[in-house]
């Protein structure tokens, strides 16, 4: 209903300024598809990357390995594939936190767990890659190390306020 709102205002404000509302969307939508031909190359070696991570079990493998250093950490193993996932690939975050949900279910404490980290976190790689490979920037800077440590912030912050509402295992 929002939506729908949303754009009758926004019909309604083009009509009160006298803009011509094709006119607008399809020089927009013109001025798209340079900007995809950029972009698209970068996403398709991003997608192709994230598959292979996924179904070579490189992604498992490395979640096995992780998984003791999380649990003295106090993280349940589950959560560790959803953890090391999300900076990379929302789909793949998403199934991982159905694969959290079909085991424990989405109202178990895991599953709240999960669920609080999946939102309070970023595809950062993914969001990095498509930004910057956008406007064609090669150095990035600061702009990685900034993101790990917000990613960083966001799942250490996840995992205590879920402790606190959700309580301990």
């Amino acid at each position: 209903m929002f939506i729908a709102v949303l754009i009758l205002a926004l019909l309604l404000y083009a009509a009160v300024r006298r803009v011509n509302v094709f006119e607008a969307f399809r020089e927009g939508a013109a001025r798209a598809i340079p900007l995809l031909k950029t972009i698209l190359p970068t996403l398709a070696v991003f997608s192709a990357a994230m598959a292979l991570f996924r179904e070579s079990g490189a992604s498992e493998l490395l979640a096995s390995v992780l998984s003791p250093v999380f649990r003295f950490l106090g993280v349940d193993p589950a959560l560790v594939p959803l953890i090391l996932v999300r900076p990379f690939s929302g789909s793949g975050a998403l199934a991982a936190l159905t694969d959290v949900f079909a085991q424990y279910g989405p109202d178990s404490r895991i599953g709240l767990t999960a669920s609080v980290l999946l939102g309070s976190s970023e595809t950062i790689f993914y969001t990095l890659a498509l930004y910057f490979g956008s406007v064609g920037v090669k150095r990035t800077r600061f702009a990685v190390p900034a993101a790990l440590l917000a990613l960083f912030t966001s799942i250490v912050t996840g995992l205590l306020f879920s402790t606190l509402f959700f309580g301990a295992r």
